[in-house]
């Protein structure tokens, strides 16, 4: 297992205005990627542009595509090096899949989501681009080649510094620059950084330095980033191509018998390195040890560069000699006879000079600075780092245990203090690092007894739900059940901390809906609390038999969600009352939350409203906004089946809201599915009345349908059914029953479907259900108010009509045939389409498809002209290693 350093899904890079030449190398690529190609590698020496050219190239490959196809985008460069297939699947997966709550391996994601059928039930076309693989080149080969196996529909384009070497493999190599397209990039550069080139005498020592660098764009970026400092002519006299040449003798190295990371990249870094003052060189050095970072440039929207990348804090805490966490047992290091020390309040500007000399990236948002070293730079000061060991003193793992204490005390803080008005802060904190995070986790588990450690992370990052408000179900039981199994190794056991990740993990697994799993996990806790309660421990809820705090909300939660036992009531409410006499506020409202939703759902009226209204007294005062939502929600649940179904509605929206901006799908969905049954409760107490309103029934039948819809769409997207999900289950179901009796079973499915048409990824069912969208009849020439903002209505009627049929897969040929027009004016309407959007490729025109135009877009795909029908393939998930 390794560590996956990057957002949860990543994006095709944008395409930038800087973008220089590679004319050629664009043909080549694009005709391959219209052909047959199956695999298509991009090689090159280090920073020579093959990632940039590799995004231009997909971008411009989508404009001129007649028939979208989807192109999956995936950065391996967080991979450590040499990472086996097992590693690369998960990062693969993680790259390419968004919020996944399942079970389902790496492998069968994959395989869903490449081999997913388009609007007419044909297996669709895609592109998969894999960005950086010579470092897993073996792991990598074997992942293509099974993938290509797999896949037939499937063409993959890989960037490397060596070819994978498969037996159909398209290679296209970059060279550098031509002379005319380094100038325009140096000129661009200078502007960039404030200090343009003027007047012929730069304009010719310009040119010399790009001579000097063999036109190579990330020498000439390097190059030009030293005008920040030093004139044109002073950078060229340091070319001097001789000893005392400033770029420490740097060359693109050997083809064999090096190391491949190396070749060239290693070199520029070297020279930018060696113009560092000793404490630069330092600090660099010791940044190795955060997560490697990625140029958030090539990204769109500032979210990217929010969660990419270390705080000014944590580099202070973790690199400063004068920490105020505490003191190391070693002195500094010492440079050429001299003691180097880096002192905190001197940070922050070495860390502003080393992005000055790009060794270090900077990821700036409206409110946020964070810095980070791509995977080349890290690799580097990596070495250096160990380079710096005596002895006496491993400097690498000294700064590895700096790092990952660093973060320890940081969660440990958090899931004691997250209870109250830094509830979002702490959780957006936890978001931003989230790859150091990981990355702490990982070196515990490599370092002798410090498995301990990394548990600790992992339970404080479940004990805050991190994992819910990032969409990380998967990963974090994956870390917390590695940790687990290393600290039985240690002498002593950590046993307590044991218990609490073993309870942990029941509480993950029923997120899930693995109900065995959860079972299996709930003996291993009780297991390890060693009580007297004998065999027969689960007849007696009951009886306190002595379970700490963390098993009792364990079993709690199991009596809850997989046997709707009423006796999970007194179980929590038990848990809920140790967890206070231990001081944990935090896991103390997690259990009176709990045990509020059982007695609403399965406990007596009285029971069930004074510990839901305690609840939200309770947390309406924390103001923790989240914990406040989710006791909102269980005020709606409760009111909804003990009190005021109209009132839970209210209480329902109010909740929702917070859940919705937060990017949480998976409590938003729980919000929207209380909402149904909320609705479905109002309509049988208003059926009970004399003379009922019958077209206000039917309005909420239809909202109901209509919200049934879009939650099935929105769980299929995230791999969770909250019909699993205990004693809500039967409810959810009884009152979709109730909104189909109102409307009749062909209402009823018309509302599910158009339902079912919202879109997840613009969170359209949660909208619904807040009121600021509706779904309505509309004329098919006219356009809806409540439509999601969209470009759609800047096209002309006929570019609706073009865009209609090019969603629904036409090609521009067979649009053409059918419109009775020259395919060139086709081509051209599409460009313009694909403008007016904002978007690149032809498969983005779905995404503003209106709703009441994708009935038409499918009946289309149905009459779409099909070129010879290939036989079917059966698509066969490997086998679990």
């Amino acid at each position: 297992m390794v560590i996956r350093n990057r957002p949860r899904v990543d994006k095709l890079p944008a395409t930038t205005a800087d973008f220089v030449g590679r004319d050629r190398e664009l043909e080549v690529i694009n005709t391959l990627l219209l052909g047959s190609a199956r695999l298509v590698t991009v090689t090159g020496p280090g920073g020579i542009g093959k990632t940039r050219l590799a995004a231009e190239a997909v971008h411009r490959f989508g404009k001129t595509k007649r028939v979208p196809v989807p192109v999956f985008w995936v950065r391996l460069a967080r991979l450590v090096k040499d990472a086996d297939v097992a590693a690369i699947e998960e990062e693969i997966a993680r790259s390419v899949v968004e919020d996944d709550f399942s079970v389902r391996s790496a492998w069968e994601l994959l395989i869903d989501t490449f081999t997913h059928t388009n609007a007419a039930g044909c297996s669709r076309r895609c592109v998969l681009v894999l960005d950086n693989c010579e470092h897993v080149l073996t792991g990598i080969a074997t992942m293509i080649t099974e993938l290509l196996d797999a896949v037939p529909e499937l063409t993959i384009m890989a960037t490397s510094r060596e070819a994978i070497d498969w037996v159909g493999e398209h290679r296209v190599t970059v060279p550098p620059l031509t002379s005319q397209h380094a100038m325009t990039m140096f000129r661009r550069r200078a502007e960039l950084i404030g200090h343009p080139i003027t007047g012929q005498d730069q304009t010719v020592t310009a040119a010399e330095i790009c001579r000097h660098v063999h036109n190579h764009p990330l020498y000439i970026q390097l190059a030009a980033a030293r005008l920040r400092h030093h004139p044109p002519a002073v950078i060229l006299r340091g070319l001097t191509g001789r000893a005392d040449d400033r770029r420490l003798r740097w060359s693109t190295g050997p083809r064999f018998g090096a190391d491949p990371r190396h070749r060239g990249v290693s070199d520029v870094i070297a020279w930018s390195y060696e113009l560092c003052s000793d404490t630069e060189r330092l600090l660099f050095d010791r940044m190795a040890v955060f997560a490697a970072g990625h140029d958030t440039n090539l990204d769109n929207g500032g979210r990217v560069a929010a969660e990419v990348g270390a705080d000014l804090e944590a580099v202070e805490d973790v690199c400063a000699d004068d920490r105020e966490s505490g003191h190391d047992e070693h002195p500094a290091p010492w440079s050429a006879g001299v003691r180097v020390v880096l002192a905190r309040q001197e940070i922050e500007g070495l860390l502003e000079r080393l992005v000055d000399q790009s060794l270090v990236t900077v990821h700036i948002t409206s409110t946020t600075v964070r810095y980070s070293l791509l995977e080349s730079m890290r690799v580097f000061a990596q070495q250096r780092l160990h380079e710096r060991s005596t002895s006496e003193v491993d400097e690498s793992a000294r700064m590895a245990a700096r790092h990952r204490r660093y973060y320890r005390d940081k969660v440990l803080y958090a899931s004691a203090h997250w209870f109250g008005p830094a509830e979002k802060q702490l959780l957006d904190w936890a978001r931003a690092e989230w790859d150091n995070l990981l990355t702490a986790i990982e070196s515990s588990l490599t370092a002798p007894d410090e498995a301990a450690l990394g548990l600790q992370i992992c339970c404080g990052l479940i004990a805050f739900r991190v994992h819910l408000y990032k969409g990380a179900l998967r990963e974090i039981r994956s870390w917390t059940e590695r940790a687990l199994a290393a600290t039985r190794t240690q002498i002593p056991q950590p046993i307590e901390l044991q218990i609490h990740a073993a309870a942990q993990l029941v509480f993950i697994a029923l997120c899930q809906a693995r109900h065995e799993d959860a079972e299996r996990m709930l003996e291993n806790c009780f297991a390890l609390c060693h009580t007297d309660a004998g065999n027969d421990w689960r007849q007696h809820p009951d009886i306190d038999t002595g379970l700490p705090a963390p098993a009792e909300f364990a079993w709690g939660m199991e009596l809850l969600q997989v046997h709707s036992d009423p006796r999970a009531v007194t179980v929590l409410t038990r848990a809920c009352d140790k967890a206070h006499r231990l001081g944990d506020d935090g896991a103390a409202i997690m259990c009176e939350m709990l045990a509020a939703m059982a007695a609403s759902l399965l406990g007596t009226r009285q029971q069930a409203l004074d510990l839901a209204r305690r609840h939200l007294d309770h947390a309406t005062r924390s103001k923790a906004p989240f914990v406040k939502s989710w006791a909102e929600m269980v005020w709606a649940m409760t009111l909804t089946k003990h009190g005021n179904p109209t009132e839970a509605l209210t209480f329902g929206r109010t909740a929702l809201a917070p859940l919705l901006a937060a990017r949480d799908p998976w409590s938003a969905l729980w919000a929207v599915e209380i909402r149904i049954w909320s609705i479905a409760q109002v309509i049988t107490s208003a059926s009970a009345a004399t003379n009922p309103d019958r077209s206000a029934l039917a309005a909420l039948a239809t909202e109901a349908a209509q919200l049934t819809g879009g939650t099935r769409t929105l769980s299929a997207k995230i791999g969770v059914d909250l019909e699993k999900m205990g004693a809500l289950g039967p409810e959810i179901t009884t009152a979709i029953g109730i909104a189909r009796r109102v409307l009749g079973d062909k209402a009823f499915a018309v509302a599910e479907t158009q339902g079912s048409r919202l879109r997840p990824e613009l969170a359209e069912v949660q909208q619904l259900a807040l009121g600021t969208l509706t779904i309505e009849e509309t004329p098919k020439n006219d356009i809806s108010d409540n439509e999601p903002a969209s470009r759609w209505q800047e096209l002309t009627t006929t570019e609706q009509q073009v865009a209609t049929l090019a969603a629904a897969g036409w090609t521009n040929t067979a649009i053409a045939a059918r419109r009775g027009k020259s395919t060139r004016t086709i081509d051209a309407q599409i460009t313009a389409i694909l403008q007016k959007l904002a978007i690149t490729t032809r498969d983005d025109i779905m995404k503003h498809i209106p709703r009441h135009v994708i009935d038409t877009v499918r009946i289309e795909s149905t009459r779409r002209p099909h070129r010879t029908s290939k036989t079917t393939r059966q698509h066969t998930p490997r086998a679990a290693q």
